[in-house]
């Protein structure tokens, strides 16, 4: 339990530490490394740490490998699934391996290991009643409950350490979002190229505002937009669907019913944005 307590402390660390770390960075006038540089600095020490079963300086160095701004290489996926794995975290373990086993092949270094974790995944999933994918083993619907709302709160602040519901709320969302960006060939993900389009969330002043980085008709060049969402007058009930025909899933604009944000194929995570979203609209709307 203090291993995964450990893991989730340093994986899911609220953005403002990491911006704090870079503000001393930058104060004390020392110059980083190239982001190419960096992001080789550190998969080697997430390999390292990974050796030495040390899963909280993995996770360390997994946080701040997701915030550079540059391209990772395919273990970066296959280390995220190991390190999320350990702490118990299957759906999203299970997301990034399936991501580095597209994006490796079967020529992956770690191609094996990654299939051989996945079962390790869904063995661990049937064990505790949930069949695969939500489906018990027999092929069969079943009816989910989800605990109640309070309780998932509670649970986030736990996972994430925040220090308010909201917080809890806007970490977990951009966590679902990450695990969802859209891309035009959803055939092919690689780990070390960002989704051609992605979405970030930051909260204040009663208004949610919601980032769009989508990735420009020529080259590499990224273009970034900014909704700004006021929660107050707004339904926290916030619809979702998916469009198999268009290959992309949708959340719509709880204001007006216009699409906000178009998210990759995976309706498990579009679902569970969704009412993330939803419950961050109304925890806002209700502070304590």
């Amino acid at each position: 339990m203090a291993a995964i307590q450990s893991i989730a402390r340093v994986f899911f660390r609220p953005a403002r530490v990491v911006m704090a770390v870079a503000a001393m960075t930058a104060a004390s006038g020392v110059q980083a490394l190239a982001p190419e540089h960096e992001v080789r600095r550190l998969m080697l020490a997430t390999e390292a740490a990974v050796a030495d079963e040390r899963w909280g300086d993995a996770g360390e160095y997994l946080n701040r490998l997701q915030v550079l701004q540059a391209n990772k290489p395919p273990a970066y996926m296959f280390y995220r699934g190991q390190v999320m794995l350990e702490g118990g975290h299957f759906n999203e373990a299970r997301s990034a391996l399936e991501q580095y086993v597209s994006s490796a092949g079967n020529d992956g270094a770690y191609y094996d290991k990654a299939l051989e974790m996945i079962t390790r995944i869904e063995r661990q999933q049937r064990s505790n009643g949930n069949g695969v994918n939500g489906q018990p083993a027999d092929g069969e619907p079943v009816a989910v409950i989800e605990p109640a709302a309070e309780e998932t709160v509670d649970s986030l602040r736990k996972l994430y350490l925040a220090d308010s519901d909201t917080g809890a709320l806007a970490m977990h969302l951009n966590s679902l979002l990450a695990l969802n960006g859209w891309r035009d060939d959803h055939r092919i993900v690689r780990a070390d190229r960002p989704a051609d389009i992605e979405y970030r969330v930051s909260v204040g002043d009663g208004q949610i505002r919601i980032q769009e980085s989508r990735l420009a008709d020529a080259g590499d060049r990224r273009q970034v937009s900014t909704e700004v969402l006021p929660v107050y007058g707004v339904s926290p009930l916030v619809r979702w669907d998916c469009e198999p025909l268009n290959k992309a899933c949708w959340i719509y604009d709880p204001r007006d019913g216009a699409r906000l944000m178009q998210l990759g194929t995976d309706r498990d995570h579009a679902r569970s944005a969704a009412q993330t979203l939803g419950r961050l609209i109304r925890t806002m709307q209700n502070p304590a």
